[in-house]
């Protein structure tokens, strides 16, 4: 270890505060009262987004304390509380800095959350006890080193974020121009194409029967479609609920609004699954752009089938000229599909470079 660093016990230069249970009764989201962090779903990327209050606080954290998720399914995430009092409940710690740097401490705590995950444990709950944060041996640094190491840190962390940012961007804008590319070429009056209602645009598929959520497998002969946002929701084994396509149809969500193009055999998942197959005038592929061009309003949990049926879609008379277009734009898609890719391994180059960093500062090997 580097020279004037010494090993000891987290809870030495901390304090911890333990949060407590609000009842559903006393908090609100109209924003009555303080702040309400009940877990890492309340966690941003770096600071908590308020969506509750409560007029009743137990426990506080206040501006600076980072928040630790000690107990439930996120045991380790952090976020930093930066603006204002909040009130926390008992999936939360709020680590206080008591003589160390508290952006030290800040990139420590982040540092240690796969080890604080580690640690979990419970039947029902997972969690981890306030000894298993107060008793984490840490590297300390003299107070002059920390803020040298956070300046490091923060400077090289700030370029990784730009680096994400980029990539974002890059794959959103890819992602709007298949939109815009999508409703322009599909939009009315096209020449001299044709029209329909979505209504009367496709014929109903028979569905043997439709497998609740809680039944699906994690693994199986055949693939399980439904209105979910993954493209594959589960499996299946049983062939006398498989919806055999000859032809590809697309599945439309009818809470969801999400579009599925299908071309293979597949069982259909749970209630609001919609099984459309073009009619013999319209190319599956295209058929399934066209569809992704109407501006369906969302309309939360609610049916949206009813909706979709009134709207109208426009299509070329001969097939040629359809396949040609839904060629083009799956062109496109495939592209962004390559830039998504992208964007994952550079973002786990970007995590696993950033844990390099944290381990290199933590032994002293910063310079």
């Amino acid at each position: 270890m580097k020279v004037g660093w010494e090993v000891r016990p987290l809870g030495d230069f901390i304090e911890l505060i333990s949060g407590q249970h609000i009842d559903a009764v006393d908090y609100n989201i109209d924003g009555h009262g303080v702040g309400y962090i009940t877990g890492p779903s309340d966690f941003g990327r770096d600071e908590p987004l308020i969506s509750k209050w409560t007029e009743k606080p137990k426990r506080f954290a206040d501006p600076g304390d980072i928040l630790l998720t000690v107990k439930g399914s996120g045991v380790g995430k952090i976020n930093r509380l930066r603006r204002g009092r909040v009130a926390i409940s008992r999936q939360i710690m709020a680590v206080r800095a008591k003589g160390i740097d508290a952006d030290f401490l800040h990139l420590l705590l982040g540092a240690h959350g796969a080890h604080f995950a580690s640690l979990a444990n419970g039947a029902a709950i997972p969690g981890i006890s306030r000894e298993h944060v107060t008793n984490l041996q840490i590297p300390l640094p003299p107070m002059d080193e920390q803020t040298r190491i956070v300046a490091i840190l923060d400077e090289a962390f700030a370029g990784l974020s730009r680096a994400r940012a980029n990539a974002e961007a890059n794959l959103a804008d890819a992602r709007k121009l298949l939109e815009v590319t999508i409703a322009e070429r599909l939009k009315s009056g096209n020449g001299d194409w044709q029209q329909c209602l979505v209504e009367n645009s496709y014929r109903r598929t028979k569905i043997p029967s439709k497998v609740q959520c809680k039944d699906y497998l994690s693994e199986g002969r055949y693939p399980i479609v439904s209105q979910e946002a993954d493209f594959i929701s589960g499996y299946w084994e049983d062939d006398a609920d498989l919806v055999r396509v000859e032809r590809p149809i697309v599945v439309f969500g009818d809470h969801t609004r999400h579009l599925k193009y299908i071309d293979f055999d597949f069982v259909v998942g749970a209630d609001g699954t919609q099984l459309l197959a073009p009619i013999s005038q319209i190319e599956p592929k295209f058929y399934y752009y066209a569809l992704r061009s109407i501006p369906l309003a969302g309309k939360g949990y609610a049916r949206h089938f009813s909706h979709l049926k009134k709207e109208t879609i426009w299509f070329p008379a001969d097939l040629a000229s359809q396949r040609a277009i839904a060629d083009t734009l799956e062109e496109i898609e495939v592209h962004i599909a390559d830039l998504a890719r992208a964007y994952i391994a550079q973002s786990g180059s970007i995590n696993s470079l950033r844990q390099s960093l944290l381990q290199k500062a933590f032994s002293g090997e910063l310079t």
